[in-house]
């Protein structure tokens, strides 16, 4: 079997990647998927042309699940919103007979590290009727929350006029649909990182109060030691991390 790079997830018969111009003939079979799923479940898909997703193939946005043979049976691109202060994995399509074997799953991861990859400080948003896809992103870390903290720019809504439920979003001034908004915010894990580092300093500081009138005794102390060996080496790992995303993402 070749290898794959590090970009690709193999999973049983298909393969999840960054579609690349290898995949551009596909643009209008995708297209065609979306438009027939959105009316089967009678909800709208944001209807783009084949050439908005060769647009996005091309710009290296978009993620492809394929499977044995090449052709298409997933697919999701990124986009972004306010100079970059919004990003939306939109138009996530998985082929009918594809969808219970954890496609749908795995096409999402992918974007969502594309996205946090590229875009570090970026919120990373979606709308969704479907309680599937609410589940995916809960994993991802999202969290449900208020149109209000969506984006304002008319371009982000404009894909909702296909929907059926349009004029339910715009008899509420944008403010309820069918749909539940979610959102992921870098910043939850930049504080989450802050606390444990708060935390560590306090450990460190109760050791040393603790100590502080009789000799250190290594046996005694250990399993705190241990504690707190974890805490640091789980806190520096996801700092090294952040580092690398974002000389990744500055190199793009």
């Amino acid at each position: 079997m070749e290898k794959l790079s590090a970009s690709e997830v193999l999973t049983n018969d298909y393969t999840v990647q960054v579609a690349t111009t290898e995949h551009i003939h596909l643009a209008e079979a995708i297209c065609l998927e979306m438009e027939e799923s959105a009316k089967a479940r009678g909800t709208g898909i944001a209807k783009r042309s084949p050439q908005y997703l060769r647009d996005k193939i091309n710009e290296g946005k978009a993620i492809i699940a394929t499977d044995s043979v090449g052709d298409f049976i997933g697919f999701c691109y990124v986009e972004t919103w306010e100079h970059g202060k919004f990003v939306a994995n939109s138009g996530l399509i998985v082929k009918p007979e594809w969808r219970k074997y954890g496609v749908a799953k795995a096409v999402k991861a992918r974007a969502f590290e594309l996205s946090r990859t590229r875009y570090p400080d970026a919120k990373i948003i979606g709308i969704t009727t479907s309680l599937a896809v609410m589940k995916i992103n809960s994993e991802l870390g999202y969290e449900p929350t208020t149109f209000s903290e969506l984006p304002v720019n008319d371009a982000f809504w404009k894909g909702c006029q296909s929907c059926v439920n349009y004029d339910v979003l715009t008899r509420t001034d944008r403010k309820h649909c069918l749909c539940t908004g979610m959102i992921f915010d870098p910043e939850w894990e930049r504080k989450k990182a802050l606390k444990e580092q708060e935390e560590i300093s306090s450990e460190e500081s109760v050791m040393i109060e603790e100590n502080a009138h009789e000799p250190w005794n290594f046996l005694k102390d250990v399993k705190v030691l241990e504690r707190l060996k974890s805490i640091k080496e789980k806190m520096f790992l996801k700092m090294a991390e952040r580092r690398a995303n974002k000389l990744i993402a500055n190199r793009d």
